[in-house]
């Protein structure tokens, strides 16, 4: 994306925040939007694949803070989207040297015109002021002679659904009218960025290519969340199966199940852990962590009432929040 493309888009009318957001007003109008508009709730739809691709690209710059910081003074400095003009004035607008002016307090009726040297021993010309602007176009467009500048980043965001982001995902994105299709690993976090060296945009008099940095969002999960390279799930039990013990299945994220030993007297909240079924890199294989949640049924027949009756009447006397009582003294 250009200078020019950020002044005339408007990122924060893009997600329907104001100017003055913070980080997460920012999230949540986003992913509001990305679970209105995402292509597998609108499929065949172009205007809503347009969107989600507009808001995509509108949240990769707003969300990192350096890139907020560079577009907000963009747009600043060309008063919110108008493109720049090379004269003095007239119709549509202020010339460049008012627009710099305007900047670093001078130009304007009554106001104080302000120089900018291109030349000479000391401190940077206006063309290293252009350069830091924008990635090292104006050493090249306002003298001094072409030399090495990097290749400006290019931020992109992507949202993958919870499997795809652990099993890893491979995904295109249009930088500059060119593809680039990336492998998004497995295990990826909600949030991770990612960087793909050389994929921005090119160097400029030999100097080396930009990256793409890459925000991936991952859509929640009803059963299952990540933990590093663990699976985690809360599988709900019966009391009769945490008292005695039992030997439940619990599903996995593949569509199979496994089979989980509760050994007798487990607690509510208790976490078993099942070796190797969780998420599967390169460099190692997570487990599946498995949190017991013991379930209180809301009705009970009166056979079942009964039946609980006798076994309050004979744990009767037993204090299980003894030890809550003493750590609270201590």
């Amino acid at each position: 994306m250009t200078g020019q493309d950020w002044m005339e888009k408007d990122f924060y009318a893009a997600l329907g925040v104001p100017k003055d957001a913070d980080d997460a007003t920012i999230k949540k109008a986003y992913r509001k939007l990305a679970r209105q508009y995402h292509p597998d709730q609108n499929q065949g739809d172009e205007t809503a694949e347009a969107k989600f691709k507009e808001i995509g690209e509108a949240y990769a710059v707003l969300s990192d803070a350096k890139e907020r910081e560079q577009y907000d003074a963009i747009r600043a400095m060309a008063g919110g989207g108008a493109r720049f003009s090379a004269g003095p004035g007239g119709p549509g607008g202020a010339g460049f040297e008012d627009v710099f002016g305007g900047m670093f307090g001078g130009g304007g009726p009554g106001g104080t015109r302000v120089r900018y040297s291109t030349g000479g021993q000391g401190a940077g010309g206006f063309e290293d002021i252009l350069g830091s602007m924008f990635g090292g176009a104006g050493a090249q467009q306002f003298g001094g002679g072409p030399r090495p500048r990097a290749g400006a980043d290019v931020a992109a965001a992507t949202t993958l659904p919870f499997r795809q982001a652990v099993e890893g995902s491979t995904v295109t994105f249009t930088v500059d009218g060119r593809n680039v299709t990336t492998r998004i690993p497995p295990g990826v976090r909600d949030g991770q960025k990612i960087r793909l060296r050389g994929k921005g945009r090119p160097g400029m008099a030999g100097g080396p290519d930009g990256d793409l940095v890459v925000t991936v969002h991952v859509t929640p999960h009803p059963v299952f969340s990540l933990d590093g390279n663990n699976l985690r799930a809360t599988v709900p039990v019966t009391f009769a199966e945490a008292a005695l013990g039992a030997t439940i299945s619990v599903p996995t994220l593949d569509g199979a199940s496994v089979k989980v030993k509760v050994p007798a007297g487990t607690p509510s909240g208790r976490t078993l852990r099942v070796k190797g079924r969780g998420v599967q890199t390169a460099k190692a294989t997570g487990d599946l962590l498995v949190t017991v949640q013991v379930a209180v049924p809301q009705k009970l027949s009166k056979a079942a009432r009964e039946a609980v009756e006798t076994f309050a009447a004979e744990t009767d006397g037993q204090d299980v929040r003894a030890d809550l009582v003493r750590q609270a003294a201590e």
